[in-house]
Formats: C-alpha cells, sequence, structure tokens
C-alpha cells in the first residue's frame, strides 16, 4: 500500500493518539513526548481493538531496599494502551506487553511530512 496522508500533525498532538482504517487496515496513531507511534488495532491476546482502549501511565510498586512496599505510584514517562476486552496493557514507544514479554503490538510507519502525519502500512 502506498503512504496515506492522515491528519494534520498538530490534530494528533492535541488528541493524544487517533485511529484510522485504510483499505480494511485498522492502525492506531499515538503522539507521546514529541514522537509519533502507529500500532495495528489488532491486540495478541485475543484479537481485541487495542488501539481503541484509554491511555493510562504505567503504574509501579514502591518498594524499599528491605522489600517492603510502600504503595504505588504512577510512572510519567511511560504510557500504556489498555486493551479493552481484556486489560492487557501495552507500552506505547515498544508495543511490547506489560505483562507478557511474548506478546508485542504489530508496527506500522509513521511520519511527519510537510506538517501531515503520514502513514504507510
Amino acid at each position: 500500500m502506498a503512504a496515506t496522508k492522515i491528519c494534520p500533525a498538530s490534530e494528533l498532538i492535541s488528541a493524544g493518539k487517533k485511529v484510522v482504517s485504510i483499505d480494511g487496515v485498522e492502525v492506531g496513531i499515538f503522539h507521546l513526548q514529541g514522537e509519533f507511534y502507529a500500532w495495528h488495532n489488532r491486540c495478541p491476546h485475543q484479537g481485541g481493538p487495542v488501539c481503541q482502549g484509554r491511555m493510562f501511565n504505567l503504574v509501579e510498586e514502591v518498594v524499599d531496599e528491605n522489600r517492603c512496599s510502600h504503595g504505588r505510584r504512577f510512572n510519567d514517562e511511560r504510557l500504556n494502551i489498555v486493551c479493552p476486552w481484556h486489560g492487557t496493557e501495552f507500552d506505547i514507544k515498544t508495543g511490547k506487553s506489560t505483562g507478557a514479554q511474548r506478546w508485542m503490538l504489530r508496527p506500522a510507519k509513521v511520519f511527519v511530512e510537510e506538517g501531515q502525519v503520514i502513514l504507510d502500512v
């Protein structure tokens, strides 16, 4: 397939994400910390529409040197997409599952050209 113009980059920067369908192929495009990422909208767990899920910061357990838990906190550097079917989480930057490391989202090529987000699937 040829590269397809999706929208102005400024539109996606404001929204954070956009799910599009090109010739029957659904892809989620994300803007995070100045970069664009694109993943096929199919969860490797059970085929759910992963890119339509909510985005949440990674939750980390705070553990001291004695291995005692002091609660949880959000990691402001890592944002995950959560599949709406079963809650499987994936790192938006890497596509890797935060639980089952064998699961990974399928990437799509995304870039900005002359202020437009371009997708090549």
